[in-house]
């Protein structure tokens, strides 16, 4: 019984302790249609390949320290998209942090299906935040991520990001080994290029807006796109 007390008394003690540092977030954004590392997600409108529909994309996320846990999700309006992801952060500073992320947006078999010919892909990325300069690369190590033979593709990508100024950024993304499922590729491919302008539209004296534009080509692909989209 002893054992019992000492074991809840620190079992309070240690959730106290991580609520008095912890934060927990979440909010949404509606975007225009949903385009990601420059490649469409949602691609089933009036038989269009580069047209979406608006997509909702919730996130929840808790913070104790440099440790973060969240999960981040897209949906279509006409529901043609559904993306359910999880992902673990670790800020090593203010400017570097390690990502490991769970995506799945195929949804072919249950989500708790982690086995073989699982629909989760898994990616790890570091990334470095400046003032003004950005460097993320991300590879996928695992998972439905595969070549043609079944072997795992490891698709990798690397985007850098220049703020130009307070309300504006350029990037530029490739993919760097061929990756027929996720980002269409043979090889080395220029996917996303772009500029993203975003601002605060004053509503009230106490509230705000947060919307951004983002207008990018997939030079790899041929296409075009201009995304919209708002923060709440």
């Amino acid at each position: 019984m002893k054992k019992v007390k000492v074991l809840a008394i620190c079992t309070i003690a240690l959730f106290s302790t991580l609520s008095a540092h912890a934060q927990f977030a979440t909010g949404a954004d509606i975007v225009s249609s949903y385009v990601w590392r420059g490649v469409p997600q949602d691609r089933s409108v009036a038989g269009n390949p580069t047209l979406g529909s608006p997509n909702i994309q919730p996130y929840v996320s808790f913070t104790t320290g440099g440790f973060t846990v969240g999960s981040w999700a897209s949906s279509s309006f006409l529901g043609n998209v559904k993306e359910v992801d999880l992902y673990a952060t670790y800020a090593f500073s203010s400017a570097l942090a390690l990502t490991v992320s769970d995506y799945n947006w195929g949804f072919s078999k249950s989500y708790f299906n982690y086995g073989t010919g699982t629909d989760h892909i898994y990616e790890a990325t570091l990334a470095y935040t400046g003032a003004a300069f950005s460097v993320s690369a991300n590879t996928m190590f695992a998972g439905a991520d595969k070549l043609a033979n079944g072997n795992n593709a490891f698709s990798s990508y690397v985007e850098l990001g220049y703020q130009v100024s307070p309300i504006a950024k350029v990037f530029l993304g490739a993919s760097l080994f061929e990756s027929p499922s996720v980002y269409a590729t043979t090889g080395f491919g220029v996917t996303n290029l772009g500029l993203k302008i975003s601002k605060s539209i004053a509503i009230t004296d106490k509230f705000s807006l947060p919307v951004y534009g983002i207008l990018g080509a997939n030079p790899y692909s041929g296409n075009a796109f201009f995304v919209a989209g708002i923060t709440l």
